[in-house]
């Protein structure tokens, strides 16, 4: 077999494997990264809205001290490490329409109860 044909074989083998694990767009598993930074008493961004069913891969960093990122009604609560640390990684699936209150869980001053953003789920 020449080298042509091995590289046609090994092209429709993996397209053939992408139809099989790449969902099709639109399927109600969409997955959407949301970057959020957390510094001062808020989070940047601080409204997120997503259709229902959305998988929401949120990936948090601070750009000061250590913060939390706590879902309201839900058990996802993570702990956003300090500037240069790293970052944290939150996966929320909005299988119902409405609005969902996100908050810092780790006193980190002053101003923590201030520390409050939305997740808006829409039909």
């Amino acid at each position: 077999m020449n080298s042509n044909n091995r590289v046609r074989r090994r092209t429709l083998v993996c397209a053939v494997l992408l139809v099989f694990l790449v969902p099709p767009s639109g399927s109600s598993q969409d997955r959407k990264v949301v970057r959020v930074t957390a510094e001062r008493f808020t989070f940047t961004p601080s409204q997120i809205k997503v259709k229902r069913g959305t998988v929401i891969e949120f990936r948090l960093k601070s750009d000061d001290t250590n913060h939390g990122f706590r879902i309201v009604g839900s058990d996802a609560n993570v702990i956003i490490p300090k500037r240069g640390r790293g970052e944290a990684t939150l996966i929320f699936r909005a299988d119902n329409s409405g609005r969902y209150t996100f908050e810092c869980s780790k006193m980190c001053g002053a101003g923590h109860s201030f520390m409050r953003g939305l997740i808006t789920v829409e039909e």
